[in-house]
């Protein structure tokens, strides 16, 4: 007699499964056949799958991090686009700087449309702070390439150097402490939008590529006049104030 192992495996003793399996009328209707999983070989090579899903992971690619898939990517543009395609982003490519980064496809339509709707993108919305620390940092950043050469690295700042400037757009905290907390803490959140590196020994951060092309030059000029015109009324004030205290004195001697 055959055992239940018999059934399962098909060793010899188990009865004919066709002839034990229940009759039932499928009509005209064939029975449905197992597709066979995709081979390997009609599967997008593993480099170029490499590459983009590391461009998927992190948004970009530079040459001085990543140069082998950076150079899959430069070489394979057609092929890495056409995976990109059907997801609704594209390639953007920098050669000069060393850097392929993602976009999104936008129609006119969904560009005038404030609504953000793409299911693998997240929009990176940066508080006034952090805007405006980008803006100072993208100005350092072009000032160092018109010295050294556009696609020049190291673009390196101290954090010394931006607490003055901070200074004059959000105030003084009364703390040297305090102003360096705050700017440690907006290179730390600009870190993980790609923007920055780690800070070194020096408490100083490199200025990564992707800051050339993070937002328009107008729109980050704008932000600033717009910063200026705040800080203006609160130093007149101030100088307003002083003025009042010198004439109370006077008129008390």
């Amino acid at each position: 007699m055959a055992g239940i192992f018999d059934h399962i495996t098909g060793q010899p003793g188990a009865p004919n499964a066709a002839e034990d399996a229940p009759i039932t009328d499928v009509g005209d209707h064939a029975p449905p056949t197992e597709t066979s999983p995709l081979s390997d070989v009609s599967r997008t090579h593993k480099r170029l799958r490499d590459a983009a899903q590391e461009l998927l992971k992190y948004g970009l690619l530079e040459e001085a991090q990543k140069p082998n898939l950076y150079r899959i990517v430069t070489t394979h543009v057609e092929e890495v686009s056409t995976i990109l395609e059907p997801l609704d982003l594209a390639l953007g490519l920098d050669e000069v700087r060393g850097l392929v980064y993602l976009r999104v496809r936008q129609d006119e339509a969904a560009e005038q449309d404030d609504d953000w709707a793409h299911p693998l993108v997240r929009r990176q919305r940066l508080n006034l702070e952090q805007s405006l620390l980008v803006a100072i940092l993208r100005q350092h950043f072009i000032a160092y390439e018109q010295e050294s050469g556009t696609g020049a690295g190291e673009a390196l700042i101290a954090v010394d150097e931006l607490i003055p400037q901070l200074q004059v757009y959000l105030g003084d905290l009364g703390s040297d402490a305090r102003e360096r907390t705050r700017v440690i803490q907006l290179l730390d959140q600009l870190k993980g939008h790609g923007l920055v590196s780690s800070l070194d020994a020096h408490e100083r951060v490199t200025i990564r590529p992707i800051i050339a092309h993070l937002a328009n030059p107008e729109s980050l000029q704008a932000l600033l006049a717009w910063l200026r015109e705040q800080a203006a009324p609160s130093s007149d004030a101030a100088d307003g104030k002083a003025a009042g205290e010198e004439d109370n004195e006077d008129n008390a001697e």
